[in-house]
């Protein structure tokens, strides 16, 4: 940044070489003799490069953050550096699921909100390209030509014929331009993030939806043979009664309990149907023209969290790369704020023919040229510059608490779901012991019933236990699983991944 004093000092010199050049050479003449303007260029010259190296504004530095030594739950931890995120990296195929490997190519490929964060990315990237083009100068053509009368003696007046070339150019003396390339660039950079955390976050909701589905899928499955069961124990009973050996009312609690299961197996066909209708949009499709078909297999394994999660993956997730990039083009805004209290000055030239008839258009009086340079400053603007430098630095302080809040909730979210991790492995260990214990209890219930020793309620109890923890045990692998998907969305889209460039992103942005 520069210091007031040198600004002070530079802009005298820049109005005394402006002033030299205005005075002497902004001025229109024949090229006959020509021009000896090699003054005008060298005095541009050196003013420009004596005040090139300014820029004004806070040269721009990541911002500090406060963060822990180490996760609550596991592992070392570092500060968190945002790099540009390999959101292609097939992370999905850590589950083994072929069809969900499918699923996530389509998605990828038609997915709506991933088509409009790729078209934000292109917006981005242009508005950053038309940023640059303020380091050089405009240049045009005109042309003009016409004919007309003297209404008091009716005589035809022959306008002259004009055509030339137009140049301007504003040197970017105090980094106006540069401090808006930065900014330009910046949030080129902060919507690819954007682009990767939509991908990402389609990818997630995609991947929870299916296992959903398949949790469904299980759940249906176990009803069934749970139904199944139930129906040959009723025919049990009913033969039991029609021995004379057990109660009408053991036949209708039987009878009960069947319905009641086959009931909830039918329950989850709506949720089932809702979870197919949530794939289909993820996939860019119409719920009808979208279907997957039933599976009675078991569903995938969670898999193993590896040691290095909580010391590197942080820093890969795109919502804190975006954020960091949109505190620096806020600060990248300061400059460009700041440079409006200083003078801009204007070089413009122009070269061409005058002619009064086209066939004296093309000969060598005709040519005419003009070169100078103006000079302009704001001496009082009502407070308008101070305002607006006021707002730029209240801008970068709110998108450095935007950044530092982004990092905190990365730190829960990571925490929240290795957490979930850790706690739902170990009730899983124990449901299973409840779901074996329960069968037990069911088998030898049955037995029991079948000699005689005990009613068909304690039937229906162990039954009934059986299904509850079964049910639990399949829920719980779900809740694994979508918390195992959750925590690889908070570190940033998969445990294998590799800086990409943006250029890829450009070039490949939907695959």
């Amino acid at each position: 940044m520069i210091r007031p004093n040198t600004m002070i000092e530079n802009e005298k010199l820049l109005i005394a070489s402006t002033s030299l050049l205005s005075r002497t050479y902004a001025r229109t003449r024949t090229l006959t003799p020509a021009p000896k303007h090699g003054a005008v260029l060298s005095a541009a010259a050196l003013a420009v490069a004596l005040l090139s190296g300014c820029a004004a504004g806070p040269d721009y530095v990541r911002p500090q953050l406060d963060a822990p030594a180490a996760f609550k739950e596991s592992g070392p931890w570092k500060s968190a550096q945002p790099q540009q995120v390999d959101s292609q990296h097939p992370w999905w195929t850590l589950y083994g699921d072929a069809t969900l490997d499918t699923l996530m190519v389509q998605a990828n490929q038609a997915n709506q909100n991933i088509a409009l964060a790729q078209a934000q990315y292109r917006q981005a990237s242009a508005l950053a390209e038309a940023a640059h083009a303020g380091f050089f100068p405009t240049a045009g053509v005109t042309a003009s030509g016409g004919r007309a009368r003297s209404n008091s003696s009716g005589v035809k007046v022959g306008d002259p014929l004009t055509l030339g070339l137009t140049a301007s150019w504003e040197p970017d003396l105090w980094g106006s331009v540069r401090r808006a390339v930065e900014a330009g660039d910046f949030a080129s950079q902060a919507s690819a993030a954007d682009l990767a955390a939509a991908r990402l976050s389609v990818q997630a909701a995609l991947a929870q939806a299916y296992f959903q589905l398949r949790t469904t899928d299980a759940q249906a499955a176990l009803y069934q043979r749970t139904v199944d069961g139930y129906r040959k124990a009723l025919a049990l009973v009913q033969h039991q009664q029609e021995a004379g050996v057990a109660l009408r009312s053991d036949v209708a609690l039987a009878q009960t309990q069947l319905e009641s299961a086959d009931a909830q197996r039918i329950e989850l066909q709506l949720q089932r149907a809702q979870l197919e209708h949530a794939l289909a949009v993820l996939l860019g499709q119409p719920p009808s023209s979208f279907g997957l078909a039933p599976r009675d297999e078991p569903m995938a394994l969670v898999p193993a969290t590896p040691a290095g999660v909580p010391s590197e993956l942080l820093e890969r997730r795109p919502d804190v790369a975006a954020a960091e990039r949109r505190a620096a083009q806020a600060n990248a805004n300061i400059g460009v704020a700041r440079a409006a209290y200083f003078p801009m000055i204007i070089l413009s030239g122009a070269d061409g023919r005058a002619s009064a008839g086209l066939t004296n258009l093309f000969s060598a009086p005709a040519r005419v040229w003009s070169l100078g340079a103006a000079l302009a400053g704001t001496l009082f603007d009502g407070g308008l510059r101070q305002a607006q430098d006021a707002r730029a630095m209240a801008a970068y302080d709110g998108a450095v608490a935007q950044y530092r809040q982004t990092v905190l909730l990365g730190f829960q979210e990571v925490e929240d779901n290795l957490a979930a991790l850790r706690v739902l492995s170990a009730e899983s260990v124990v449901q299973e012991r409840a779901v074996q214990a329960a069968q037990l209890s069911e088998r030898l219930a049955l037995s029991q019933y079948r000699a005689g020793t005990v009613n068909y309620l304690a039937v229906v109890t162990a039954q009934a236990l059986a299904l509850t923890n079964q049910r639990a045990a399949v829920q719980l692998l779900g809740r694994q699983l979508s918390a195992s998907v959750t925590l690889v969305k908070a570190t940033g889209g998969g445990w294998n991944t590799h800086e990409e460039n943006s250029a890829k992103l450009a070039q490949n942005p939907l695959n």
